[in-house]
């Protein structure tokens, strides 16, 4: 990992170089690719460890021919992860695992990655089907709906000059006009170069055990907006931590390992996924929809560099609050400036 030496160096790691906003459009143009790779192998009978497979080796393989000769470090940031109906997030199965996809799961997919340490992560929601233009009706249409209009509420707050804290009550009255719930402990993250997690955060759905610092958005800034809702109460349990297939290394923690082979994997983690991400559950007949995606905080407005089209929707909910719906009506970005000329025109004849 690179040592910041200098506020000259940090200044070379934010949007206003033009060299960062390339290497994050690049690492998206990847997660893109290999999320759009996903929801087409999202079939009845696909066994998801090979969909999780598929989608890493693509994300491998696309990092691996950017920035070719150029000592950089990239990888997977987020190991793909395929969450199946009441499964909140973050199950990545390990080979020997025989899950299949059935008709009617409801699938969130969660990756990303990087490129000299500049994330890039998506995660999307969708429903199995033989027929993917069929729409998607009942509870998991309410629930992908709301997730996806509680992402594009968020990415109107989330704008430099707003507060955090202006950002939960809205996603809560999204999510009460469609019947869900916001699931506890999730958190929108800033992101800076090789930290996932950074500073600056949001939490969905705020409550007495869980609270963060207000902050507010300033222009340079990357965001990982992520929403996840339920049709259930929101409080999700890890079933068996023994099941634990994602993890991340803990920085701020030093090692003192005796075993020889312990050593040697520590040292191929803080290799390859030195500070990313390398589950989850609500009860059973809860449905979950997780969107989430990297939104840049350009001069110009707010910039979403990853996303996928989501499934035919019929739903027969939807937000009825008039100013979230002139807030959802707003654009992601900045009205232009007009020009001084146009201000000192003389006024036309009569």
């Amino acid at each position: 990992m690179s040592e910041y030496g200098s506020d000259h160096e940090l200044q070379e790691e934010t949007l206003s170089n033009p060299d960062v906003v390339t290497k994050y459009k690049a690492a998206s143009k990847i997660v893109n690719g290999a999320l759009a790779a996903v929801i087409e192998a999202c079939k009845p009978g696909a066994k998801v460890v090979e969909i999780c497979e598929k989608a890493d080796s693509l994300m491998n393989e696309g990092v691996g021919k950017e920035f070719k000769g150029k000592e950089i470090e990239k990888g997977i940031a987020v190991p793909t992860c395929i969450s199946v109906n009441n499964c909140v997030g973050h199950y990545s199965p390990l080979h020997d695992n025989t899950a299949e996809l059935k008709e009617g799961d409801l699938v969130k997919i969660d990756l990303g990655c990087h490129i000299d340490g500049y994330i890039a992560q998506a995660a999307h929601s969708l429903v199995v089907a033989s027929d993917p233009a069929a729409p998607v009706t009942g509870r998991a249409a309410d629930a992908i709906a709301c997730a996806q209009t509680c992402f594009d509420a968020a990415a109107r707050l989330i704008r430099p000059g707003k507060k955090s804290g202006e950002v939960a009550p809205v996603l809560g009255k999204i999510a009460e006009a469609y019947g869900c719930n916001l699931v506890d402990g999730v958190m929108t993250y800033e992101m800076t170069r090789f930290v996932i997690d950074a500073q600056k955060a949001v939490l969905q759905k705020p409550s007495p055990d869980m609270k963060v610092d207000e902050c507010e958005f300033e222009e340079g800034e990357v965001y990982a907006i992520d929403i996840i809702v339920t049709t259930g109460e929101g409080k999700p349990k890890v079933l068996d931590e023994k099941e634990t297939t994602v993890y991340k290394r803990a920085m701020e923690v030093q090692y003192q390992l005796k075993m020889k082979a312990s050593r040697e994997l520590l040292s191929e983690v803080g290799k390859k996924y030195p500070t990313m991400l390398f589950s989850l559950r609500g009860k059973d007949g809860d449905v979950v929809a997780h969107i989430k995606g990297t939104v840049l905080l350009m001069p110009s407005g707010s910039d979403r560099i990853t996303s996928a089209p989501l499934q035919p929707l019929q739903s027969d909910k939807s937000v009825e609050d008039e100013e979230i719906k002139a807030l959802l009506a707003t654009s992601l970005k900045n009205k232009k400036k007009k020009k001084k000329a146009d201000k000192e025109a003389a006024p036309a004849q009569a």
